[in-house]
């Protein structure tokens, strides 16, 4: 049985939804082919959280554009392998990469030097102690091929309003008091989707994230999502599978109960959220001026 507060977050995150009223005034195309050549850019309703489904972005993975950042919609997204990514001059964009990189608990590949780190105790790591901090300084810190930061103002409000309701979580390393590398992400059901990480001492983001994938092992997580393909990730275990798979292994796993809470105090409680989508999907078209009927099959 769920008590009082367990119900009233699940509640927060039960989205309802009635049939779609189609008007004749408009032109409905029913899809069930591929159209990821014709680079189709949907735009997301206002008046629910839904998503156009993942396999339906081009080839870079751009799906959709528009909606909020509201935790609904957040949480929406990821159990359904999407995620928002976007620059301050661009409006809200939401991806889902082909391939998908990731890693299972349990498979984290640790060098001598990287275990020699960890025992040497030179690093003290925290975890959900310093959310806000994590992710400002992931935003400062400068990326290859990248000019300014993706996570802007609002991005970091959002993910600290997952933070508060216990959805989000950051991993933090610290050296004599100093905040030096850290790590954060959603965790949905079984699943931990990473988001960034940073460092400004060497090993230190690589020490959050071993402590990461130990506390993942222990909860029984089953997949750790890593996004895009990097090198710091890859020469920790990280490897690409097709976005197909990865969809359908999220298909189970957002199903089972999440971990929500504070997990650095085990202040915790399992909750079942519900993250459905309906069966039919009504998106605009963007480049297209037209609306589009979707199966979500």
């Amino acid at each position: 049985m769920l008590n009082e507060e367990c119900v009233s977050l699940h509640s927060a995150f039960s989205i309802q939804h009635s049939a779609f009223h189609i008007p004749h005034s408009k032109k409905i195309l029913f899809l069930r082919l591929d159209f990821t050549d014709m680079n189709i850019l949907y735009q997301l309703n206002d008046d629910d959280c839904f998503f156009p489904p993942a396999d339906r972005a081009n080839k870079d993975g751009l799906l959709a554009f528009g909606g909020d950042l509201s935790p609904q919609r957040l949480v929406v997204a990821y159990a359904n392998g999407i995620f928002p990514w976007y620059s301050e001059d661009e409006p809200l964009l939401w991806w889902s990469l082909d391939p998908r990189l990731i890693i299972r608990p349990g498979e984290m590949r640790v060098s001598k030097s990287l275990r020699r780190t960890i025992k040497s105790g030179k690093f003290d790591v925290r975890i959900d102690t310093n959310f806000r901090e994590v992710m400002l300084h992931c935003a400062e810190t400068p990326r290859k091929d990248q000019d300014g930061t993706w996570i802007q103002d609002e991005m970091v409000d959002a993910y600290c309003e997952l933070h508060d309701i216990g959805i989000a979580h950051s991993f933090e390393t610290y050296q004599d008091g100093e905040l030096v590398g850290g790590l954060y992400g959603v965790s949905i059901g079984k699943v931990f989707f990473g988001e960034s990480m940073f460092h400004t001492v060497t090993d230190a983001s690589k020490v959050a994230f071993y402590h990461l994938h130990q506390f993942l092992q222990e909860h029984g997580f089953k997949l750790i999502d890593c996004q895009q393909e990097t090198e710091h990730l890859m020469s920790l275990g990280a490897y690409a599978i097709p976005r197909k798979d990865f969809i359908e292994e999220l298909k189970v796993l957002t199903q089972e109960a999440t971990l929500c809470g504070q997990w650095g105090t085990n202040d915790c409680e399992e909750l079942y959220l519900n993250i459905k989508q309906p069966e039919k999907l009504q998106f605009r078209a963007y480049n297209m001026d037209e609306d589009l009927a979707l199966s979500n099959d």
